[in-house]
């Protein structure tokens, strides 16, 4: 693997796992939208919610430009896009 990212929910206090090998890591905390209370309609939007914090970020990390930046300056970028995507979506 090259990259792993981990979604666990810092609320939840999980402890994301250890990866084998040396893959670039970044952690891009998601709200578990099985655990949101309410009526319908507001489980259904929690659902939405991931899905567009998901696709806004996997989508900002397939056009970053892989081949021109260094290992640090990559892992940086990584935790940005879990941590200010909602600024740039």
């Amino acid at each position: 693997m090259d990259f792993v990212f981990t979604v666990c929910d810092d609320t939840a206090k999980e402890t994301c796992p250890v990866w084998p090998g040396s893959p670039i890591a970044a952690h891009w905390p998601i709200v578990d939208p099985v655990s949101v209370p309410g009526t319908e309609a507001e489980k259904r939007f929690a659902f939405a919610e991931a899905f567009r914090q998901l696709n806004t970020r996997i989508s900002i990390f397939v056009n970053l430009p892989l081949r021109t930046i260094d290992d640090l300056a990559l892992r940086q970028r990584l935790s940005d896009i879990g941590t200010k995507s909602h600024e740039i979506a």
